[in-house]
Parts: structure tokens; C-alpha cells; sequence
């Protein structure tokens, strides 16, 4: 495939940047610059962004659609694009039209997604040729979690949640409950209530049932909706909270199962969402699919 072909299929093609779920979040120290350490496990879900990238002839890089309230030099996506063309002097510019899908500020991870997706997605489009790796090294100048969706593939994860080692997880089905919150995740890491000295586990305790979050207590007593979300969720199977939140989740091993707690919980006007869990993220998937990558 030429590079004109090649930059016209991906021009023309809708790129997924899914949400994941934190199935674990231990906080078991603290660096002296503040940051805290911890170890997660994540996994991603079908529920997507899609993202698409339009080639033009003025080097501009630009939205077509801006977020409400989120200046476009603001946005993490011009961010990747303009950081990706700073480390390789690439001239080129894009015009990127993005599907938002995933809610904001519920700790599915929609803007390092996004930006994952940017950075993995440009890297190709614009022949740059870097390694996942150094890609990986962007990410984390961009936020924490942007690294494992450049992975691509569910990860335990270390240190301030960029050192990430793959992991194979049941693929459940999962109800996803976004309250009617933002949960601040600073505010959150800052109180004074919140366990920084829990015990590094290995991953065969996370495997046995050590799968604890330690911001729940926290979050809960901040933001009762979180802890009436987790409530309602818990009714039907084993509710958890994604990170700091906002979002809270449960898995079922069956889909029957799913769409009933799914179709209960809408009737009670939740902001829900239906998805299955996967260990490859859908990005990758569909760059394999398209051949784009081996």
C-alpha cells in the first residue's frame, strides 16, 4: 500500500479511543514531589470516542468542533498533535472531528484516550515512525493514564500508573453508571482521610480477590451521589468505583444479566451504559483488522 493510499484510508476511517476501567486502585506511597504511588489494573470497554482525521494543505492542526468551555489549545487531542509534531518537526497539520460518546470527567479515561488515539493514529497518517515506547513517553507528558491506551492491551500498572506489565482478564460484560457529578481527582488526593500506605500486593492477589480501591471511602463521603450510585448498582452484582470516579461499575458473567440490571437501573433515570470488557483495546483491533499494523 502506497503512502497516498495509506493517507487516504485513514483519512476516511473513524479511529476508536474506548474508556477503561480501573478493576483495582492501591495507593502504597507517596514521591516527595507529591505524586502518589499506586497500583491498578486496567481493562478496557466497547464504549467508545471515534475520532477521524482529515488531511489539509495548510499545516494547520485544528478541531472541527470544539468542547463547550474547553478553549481548542486546551484540548488534549491539539495537545498529542501539537506535541507529536514538536518532538519529530513534522510540518504536516490535520483537521480532527471527533464523536464524543464517553461522559466527562468519570474516570473512564475519554481524554487520554482521545489523546492515545491522536498520538497512535498521527504517528502512522503522518509516517513518523516512532515506537510505542517513545509514543508511550508522550502520553505520559500529557496525563497519567494516556500511556495504557498507547499500550493497548490491559495492564497492571505501577509508579504514578505508567509502568505497565500486560495482564489476560476475564472479558465480562459490564454496567457502567456515570452520577450526576465531577468528581475532583486532586480534591480527592489531597484529603487528608485518604489511605496513602496500603501494601503492595502481586498481581496473583489481585487474581485471588485483593481488588480493593482505596479512594472509595473518600469519594463517597465527598459526593453522595457516587455512594448512592454504588447503592444501586450493588443490587445486582458487585459494584466498584473507577478510579477517583465519578463512573462506578459491576461485571456479569452473563449477558442476560447485564441487560436486566442495565434496562432496571434506566428506568430509575441513571445515566447507564451497557459494555463488554476487553483485554485488546479497540483501537488496536482495528488497525490489525485493516492491516495497518502486523
Amino acid at each position: 500500500m502506497s503512502q497516498k493510499q495509506y493517507n487516504h484510508l485513514v483519512g476516511l476511517e473513524k479511529w476508536p479511543a474506548p474508556a477503561k476501567l480501573n478493576l483495582m486502585l492501591r495507593i502504597v506511597g507517596q514521591r516527595p514531589d507529591g505524586y502518589h504511588l499506586l497500583q491498578t489494573v486496567f481493562q478496557f470497554i466497547d464504549l467508545c470516542d471515534w475520532i477521524t482525521f482529515h488531511p489539509v494543505n495548510d499545516g494547520r492542526v485544528s478541531l472541527q468542533k470544539t468542547i463547550p468551555g474547553v478553549p481548542e489549545s486546551d484540548d488534549l487531542i491539539i495537545k498529542a498533535a501539537n506535541l507529536l509534531r514538536a518532538e519529530t518537526g513534522c510540518a504536516l497539520g490535520v483537521c480532527i472531528e471527533v464523536e464524543k460518546n464517553l461522559p466527562m470527567g468519570g474516570g473512564l479515561g475519554g481524554g487520554s484516550s482521545d489523546a492515545a488515539t491522536t498520538l497512535v493514529i498521527l504517528n502512522k497518517f503522518w509516517s513518523l515512525q516512532l515506537s510505542t515506547e517513545r509514543l508511550m513517553g508522550l502520553g505520559l507528558a500529557l496525563g497519567a493514564d494516556v500511556p495504557v491506551f498507547v499500550y493497548g492491551y490491559s495492564a497492571w500498572a505501577e509508579g504514578v500508573g505508567e509502568k505497565l506489565e500486560k495482564i489476560s482478564l476475564n472479558e465480562q460484560w459490564v454496567v457502567v453508571i456515570k452520577p450526576d457529578c465531577h468528581v475532583d481527582t486532586r480534591e480527592v488526593f489531597s484529603s487528608k482521610d485518604l489511605t496513602r500506605n496500603s501494601k503492595s500486593i502481586r498481581i496473583a492477589d489481585f487474581i485471588a480477590g485483593k481488588q480493593q480501591n482505596d479512594c472509595v471511602g473518600v469519594v463517597c463521603q465527598q459526593y453522595p451521589s457516587v455512594k448512592n450510585a454504588l447503592v444501586a448498582l450493588s443490587e445486582f452484582s458487585e459494584a466498584r468505583l473507577t478510579g477517583t470516579g465519578a463512573c462506578v461499575f459491576a461485571q456479569f458473567d452473563s449477558e442476560d444479566a447485564a441487560v436486566n440490571a442495565y434496562a432496571s437501573l434506566k428506568k430509575n433515570k441513571w445515566q447507564v451504559y451497557l459494555a463488554k470488557s476487553l483485554n485488546e483495546s479497540p483501537l488496536f483491533s482495528k488497525l490489525k483488522a485493516g492491516k495497518y499494523i502486523s
